[in-house]
């Protein structure tokens, strides 16, 4: 039997974006956001950068899930999606694990670093800090950050797998 590289790879992508995820927000949140003066007094924070006219750095914090959805101060939301995207995590593991295709493991550990990720900042915090806000001609995309980010490359990529990979029909 071949042991397959399929968990190793993936998750090594999850590590990377979990690393990345919170390399930025750290970046953002303590450093950007709220930059301190040399004697160490805090300035005021800053709510908008503009970076360009269709790009700005925000600070927001968002309690439900992807874009914005749900995002209320429900005492318990931190709590029930962290649990939910472990558990949809753990699922992921096991589907990580038998992915044959590079595509495949690359998507799985982006949606799964992307999760623990955001995870990671419901512990922290109680909500996940977004800060990229991407708009254009008055119309804002909802504010997201690197783990959204990831999360979303991956299930395109999921997508573009299932439906343009050539599947062995003999395996079956």
């Amino acid at each position: 039997m071949v042991l397959s590289n399929a968990l190793p790879r993936g998750l090594s992508v999850a590590t990377l974006i979990i690393g990345l995820d919170q390399l930025s927000k750290y970046w953002i949140v303590e450093k950007v956001m709220r930059p301190e003066g040399v004697d160490g007094t805090p300035f005021h924070s800053a709510t908008r950068i503009e970076l360009a006219p269709f790009f700005d750095l925000v600070m927001a914090w968002n309690r439900g899930v992807s874009f914005g959805i749900g995002n209320t101060g429900g005492e318990w939301n931190a709590l029930i999606l962290s649990a939910l995207a472990m558990v949809i995590c753990a699922g992921m593991t096991f589907w990580l694990a038998k992915a044959e295709t590079l595509l495949v493991q690359v998507a799985l550990g982006g949606i799964i670093g992307g999760a623990l990720g955001n995870v990671i900042d419901r512990a922290r915090f109680g909500a996940v800090a977004d800060f990229l806000d991407v708009h254009l001609m008055g119309y804002h995309w909802p504010a997201f950050n690197v783990a959204d980010s990831a999360i979303t490359v991956g299930a395109v990529f999921l997508v573009v797998d299932s439906l343009f990979a050539s599947r062995d029909s003999s395996k079956n």
